[in-house]
């Protein structure tokens, strides 16, 4: 009875000892946050670090921004697990879930994700139909809304085909139509409305598509429970008062609420396995 005693105290001393340590430890862990390369890095940063800023003062973490110089490679970190957190486009989701048990915590819950297809103002398209053999910019090949939403509609809607020219961001794409250098080009709105306005004014929007959920803010399941607690009622704090809903406009999330896996289930039924590059 009484060597049953000492091991059951000495299990408990063990277990009071440990849970400070680790707490201790995750207060100086740095997690690494990813997010998906839709504009140039200053420019990221801009938008991101404000934000990081208040969360890692409200919820007692240290993120720490990843940036990634293309698509294509912030695709290859998050496939190894690299990021804590993410910011990425929804299909991106589906295939970190499978990859590495990434699970949506936040999403913008007021608006839909649609891309759109910009020509030149002066061009003579009226419709996808008459871009068929044309070449249209892309800014990668797996970016949801500016290039595998449209790509699957022009094949599975309008039965057309394209030439394809990838081109890294989205300020690329538009830049390469304004020059002519391609017919058309894939963006999604935000990143369109926030080009210079010599850029703008040169563009008209063709085409868009139908819209699904937006872009999701996840975490990987080697992050606590605690912490991913912690993040997700910092975010949601930030979204609740007027200078925080400035900063996570630009992101952009215009109300910022929690997400599920459930709300990826229009991805799943867009069937656009196909155009996804590996």
């Amino acid at each position: 009875m009484k060597g049953s005693l000492s091991r059951w105290l000495g299990c408990l001393l063990v277990i009071t000892v440990y849970l400070p340590l680790n707490a201790s430890a995750e207060s100086h862990q740095e997690f690494i946050l990813g997010v998906v390369p839709q504009f140039e890095a200053s420019r990221t940063i801009d938008i991101w670090q404000p934000i990081i800023d208040q969360v890692n003062q409200r919820a007692h973490v240290k993120l720490v921004i990843k940036l990634s110089p293309s698509i294509p490679e912030f695709e290859r970190q998050f496939s190894e697990g690299l990021f804590y957190f993410a910011y990425m486009n929804p299909y991106h989701m589906i295939i970190a879930n499978e990859k590495q048990g990434y699970k949506p915590i936040l999403r913008d819950v007021a608006r839909k994700l649609y891309g759109i297809i910009v020509v030149k103002k002066d061009s003579p398209f009226k419709s996808p139909k008459d871009l068929d053999g044309k070449k249209v910019a892309f800014p990668a090949p797996n970016a949801l809304g500016a290039s595998l939403i449209p790509r699957a509609e022009f094949r599975k809607k309008y039965h057309i085909n394209i030439i394809e020219s990838y081109v890294k961001s989205h300020s690329s794409v538009y830049l390469n139509v304004v020059l002519g250098l391609t017919d058309a080009g894939g963006g999604i709105e935000k990143t369109l409305s926030q080009q210079p306005e010599a850029i703008k004014d040169q563009l008209r929007v063709l085409y868009k598509t139908q819209g699904v959920s937006p872009h999701p803010i996840v975490v990987h399941p080697r992050v606590s429970l605690g912490v991913q607690g912690r993040v997700i009622d910092a975010l949601l704090d930030l979204g609740a008062n007027v200078l925080g809903q400035i900063q996570l406009s630009k992101v952009p999330i215009k109300k910022i609420g929690k997400a599920s896996l459930k709300d990826y289930e229009d991805i799943r039924r867009l069937g656009i396995e196909e155009f996804y590059v590996e």
